[in-house]
């Protein structure tokens, strides 16, 4: 019997462009909404489909400090989580619940 092998699913493979990054996050902030380290994971992702290099050059921060930040174990503040949705093109909305 042979055994098969699958690659490592990831996300960020598949978020090629804007639509399909805003229906990410959309979709993240629904599932996981009140909890902020799946949010900032969201992020993460989104940022390593954009390179992390070039975002860590446009925010001004390192990007050992990203992959930290944007993890699931991550506690980003929210300056970060700002600096970071500016350089990827991004702009958070309020709207009622």
């Amino acid at each position: 019997m042979t055994r098969e092998t699958f690659s490592r699913y990831d996300s960020a493979d598949y978020l090629k462009t804007e639509a399909d990054i805003a229906a990410y996050l959309d979709a993240c902030m629904d599932e996981g909404g009140d909890d902020p380290s799946f949010i900032a994971h969201a992020l993460g992702v989104v940022a390593r489909a954009r390179n992390m290099s070039h975002l860590a050059r446009d925010t001004g921060l390192t990007r050992e400090g990203l992959y930290k930040a944007l993890s699931g174990d991550g506690n980003p503040s929210f300056a970060t989580v700002l600096k970071v949705a500016r350089a990827l093109g991004l702009k958070l909305a309020f709207q009622p619940a």
